[in-house]
């Protein structure tokens, strides 16, 4: 969930490598160390999708239980498209102290505040990460990311504790494999 924090505020490259090295663990240990192809599949997908939610929610909760809040007005929204061809939200809003600042989709601009709207800035108080908007002044959380970030997170840990606890040595493996195809035979050459 770090390396999701990391790869979605701060060094973007970094977080991306720290969520591939830890689903191709998980993919190691389970898969190639534990001899569980299901689980190590389950588990690197999970881990994948992990990366996706847990930065925002993290983001998102961190800010909004331990943030400063500071009113603020949107002076400008506008939406462009990248060069992929995702359209994105800009949202230009001014706090209370004079301070100017655009705020994106992964701030919670996603086209829903309208010009001259007031509007509440959660910041950080170490000042580390951006500042997450909101309509209101409302500290609840979003449910649903919350329940998606706690479920993924669930699913990893019960795989790889159910993978664990009934791995299979390469003894057992080749055994196996034994009674389904018989004993190993020379070829004739």
């Amino acid at each position: 969930m770090l390396s999701a924090l990391i790869g979605v505020y701060l060094w973007g490259w970094l977080g991306v490598v720290l969520v591939l090295a830890a689903a191709a663990t998980a993919a190691i240990v389970a898969g190639g160390v534990w001899n569980r192809a299901g689980a190590a599949l389950l588990a690197t997908a999970t881990t994948m999708a992990l990366g996706l939610f847990a930065g925002p929610t993290l983001h998102e909760t961190y800010v909004k239980q331990f943030g400063d809040k500071v009113d603020a007005l949107v002076v400008d929204t506008a939406k462009h498209v990248n060069r992929k061809g995702t359209e994105l939200w800009t949202c230009r809003v001014v706090d209370t102290s004079g301070t100017v600042q655009d705020l994106e989709d992964l701030q919670n601009c996603d086209g829903q505040y309208r010009r001259k709207q007031h509007v509440v800035l959660f910041t950080d108080p170490l000042g580390g990460l951006k500042p997450w908007i909101e309509a209101t002044d409302d500290r609840s959380l979003d449910t649903l990311s919350l329940s998606a970030t706690g479920g993924l997170f669930a699913v990893t840990t019960v795989t790889l504790f159910y993978a664990g606890m009934r791995r299979r040595s390469d003894a057992e493996m080749g055994a196996k494999k034994r009674r389904k195809y018989g004993p190993p035979q020379r070829s004739a050459a």
